[in-house]
């Protein structure tokens, strides 16, 4: 089934396993990392609801019974698409991190990610593996428009960009990360990312070398489980390779910002592929301090729509509601 003959969850369940975010104004973006994340701005969000977790296992399984939804993974590509792809290429499957045994050019991540035939949110790693005993880990292998039927079964949308961070951020504005401006504060690990050199040395230190159950690390100031880490989480803004500045006069501060807008979501790199791309935040289980510094609030990375992997997930907002008497 398709994401326009889904039908809306109704309203009352909405707000069960979401949190209540009171909106505010905070800085957005860094000045002091990866190019795409400057310049820091003000931004001004509305409340809004964000779910606990992110979307699980159990969660989408519930999803794919009561709809009948077939995930963009399991769909063979149609040639039309991918003009010039080789036809024994063009079969269901998705991308899985697929680890070297050895040391490797960091620039190329074609070093360790592979598509798999068969590959799909029920089986992660390939057409043997499985998500039995997984329920409580995070749904993966979700292209946008799978998170966008998701979200529109249940009610909900997905975040913008702001909201996400704000709501990362668990108010501490301006902070390193979500918990504040150490990585391991006591020495404890505080999301599921990676140890070790990237990728060919997992240490597992954190206690897991792949996605671990939503709630197997602190929530954050809002209570919010794994807005850092675990896997990376659709949003719903177009990708733009820098933020705006500052607006000129601090009355001009801008509220609920959509960044950017499809034509310009383009990769540059490639002129004639022309798959737009949106917003991936939170970093993932991938993320090494010699590779991808991204698990902080600030992060953000671009994702071609039509591309599902096995660490990206996502989570749903509600807005227009107000908290709980």
């Amino acid at each position: 089934m398709h994401g326009s003959q889904i039908k809306t969850a109704p309203i009352s369940a909405i707000q069960d396993g979401m949190v209540f975010i009171p909106g505010g104004t905070f800085r957005m973006g860094s000045d002091v990392h990866y190019a795409e994340e400057a310049p820091a701005h003000r931004v001004k969000v509305d409340a809004f609801w964000i779910d606990r977790t992110p979307v699980t296992n159990r969660d989408f399984r519930k999803f794919v019974n009561a709809t009948g939804y077939v995930t963009f993974a399991q769909i063979a590509p149609d040639p039309k698409d991918y003009p010039g792809a080789l036809p024994h290429m063009l079969k269901a499957g998705s991308l899985v991190f697929t680890p070297p045994n050895h040391p490797v050019d960091t620039r190329n991540w074609s070093q360790w990610w592979a598509f798999k035939f068969g590959a799909n949110w029920k089986r992660p790693y390939g057409p043997r593996s499985t998500i039995s005993g997984l329920d409580d880990h995070p749904v993966v292998h979700i292209a946008y428009r799978d998170a966008e039927a998701y979200a529109k079964w249940t009610g909900k949308d997905l975040p913008t960009e702001a909201e996400f961070e704000f709501a990362a951020r668990g108010g501490l504005d301006g902070a390193e990360f979500a918990w504040g401006d150490e990585l391991l504060p006591g020495g404890k690990h505080m999301a599921n990312t990676w140890q070790g050199a990237f990728p060919h040395e997992n240490l597992g230190l954190d206690g897991y070398e792949h996605t671990s159950p939503v709630t197997a690390f602190p929530p954050n100031g809002y209570g919010i489980y794994d807005m850092i880490g675990n896997v990376w989480e659709w949003t719903s803004d177009w990708y733009s390779p820098k933020h705006e500045a500052d607006a000129p006069k601090a009355c001009c501060i801008p509220e609920n910002p959509r960044g950017g807008f499809e034509g310009a979501s383009y990769d540059p790199g490639q002129p004639n592929i022309r798959i737009p791309r949106k917003v991936l935040k939170g970093g993932s289980h991938l993320c090494a301090p010699n590779y991808c510094r991204r698990y902080r609030p600030a992060a953000r990375h671009a994702e071609p729509v039509d591309t599902s992997t096995n660490h990206v997930g996502f989570r749903c907002v509600v807005r227009n509601v107000g908290p709980r008497p």
